[in-house]
C-alpha cells in the first residue's frame, strides 16, 4: 500500500481546506513546488495534486502551479479539478500529468464517461467524493443523488480502471479514516480504489493497513494524505518506513 501525499491549490499557493469549505483553509506555502520536492525526497512514490479554483469553476485555473511541480520532481503526479473534457484531460497529460481524475462531468453523462475511459485508460481516475453516502460534485457545493457505491458499481462497468474514494466528513479533520465506508466502497467494486480524507496520524495508517488485511480487503491500493503531514502530526518517511516493514 502506497502513501501519496496530496498538494491542493488555491490562487497558485499550497492550502488546505476543512471539510472542502472554501472559507475554513489554511496556507502552507506560496510555492507549491516546494513541498513537492519534500514529499519526493521522503520517499513519496506519486502525488495527488488538487486545483481547488478548478473544481470550483468548472475548468484548470492553476496550471503554472501544476506545470511547476510536474517539473520539480521526478515522480508520477495526477491531478483533479475542474477537468470536466476530454481536451482538458488532454491537456493535463501534455504538462506531464500521469493520470488525470474526473468526478462532476461523468456524474451527469455516461457517454462522456465511456469516452474518456476508452481513450484515456488507465490514465482516467474516477474521484468518488461522498458526503452521507451521497455523491457530492461541483466542488463539493452541491449532492446528486446517487449513493456513492451505487456511482463506483456504474462507473466500473462504463470502463474506469482506478476510484479514489473521498468521505467529505474527514477531510481535513485529522479524525481517522471512516473505514466503515472505505470497505464498503473497495468490497462494492474490483477496481483499486485509493482512500482520502481523515488521516491524522501514523496509527490511522496502521488500522487502515490491519483492517483491509484482517477482512481480506485487497483493493485498497493507497492512500491520501494532506493536513497531517502540514501539520507535522505524521511524518511521511515514517509512515512509509511502517508499511515497508522497516
Amino acid at each position: 500500500m502506497q502513501i501519496i501525499p496530496a498538494i491542493d491549490l488555491q490562487g497558485g499557493k499550497c492550502v488546505r481546506l476543512t471539510q472542502g469549505e472554501f472559507d475554513r483553509v489554511d496556507t502552507y506555502s506560496d510555492d507549491p513546488s516546494e513541498f513537492a520536492r519534500e514529499w519526493e525526497r521522503q520517499g513519496a512514490k506519486i502525488l495527488h495534486v488538487v486545483d481547488l479554483d478548478g473544481a470550483r469553476l468548472g475548468h484548470p485555473v492553476n496550471t503554472e502551479a501544476i506545470s511547476a511541480i510536474v517539473k520539480s520532481v521526478n515522480i508520477p503526479v495526477q491531478l483533479g479539478g475542474g477537468i470536466r473534457s476530454l481536451e482538458a484531460a488532454e491537456s493535463a497529460l501534455r504538462l506531464g500529468i500521469d493520470r488525470v481524475i474526473f468526478g462532476t462531468a461523468i456524474t451527469k453523462d455516461d457517454s462522456l464517461a465511456v469516452r474518456l475511459f476508452d481513450t484515456l485508460g488507465s490514465s482516467a481516475v474516477v474521484g468518488i467524493d461522498a458526503r452521507n453516502g451521497f455523491v457530492a460534485v461541483d466542488g463539493w457545493k452541491s449532492e446528486v443523488r446517487e449513493v456513492a457505491t451505487e456511482f463506483a458499481t456504474r462507473m466500473q462497468t462504463l470502463g474506469a480502471q482506478r476510484i479514489i474514494f473521498t468521505d467529505i466528513s474527514r477531510d481535513g479533520m485529522l479524525t481517522g479514516i471512516n473505514m466503515d465506508a472505505l470497505i464498503q466502497m473497495a468490497g462494492t467494486v474490483k477496481v483499486p480504489v485509493i482512500a482520502s480524507g481523515g488521516v491524522g496520524s501514523v496509527e490511522d495508517i496502521i488500522q487502515l493497513a490491519v483492517t483491509t488485511r484482517e477482512q481480506a480487503v485487497e483493493n485498497v491500493e493507497a492512500i491520501i494524505v494532506g493536513k497531517a503531514l502540514y501539520t507535522g502530526a505524521l511524518q511521511l518517511s515514517d509512515a512509509i518506513k511502517y508499511l515497508n516493514g522497516d
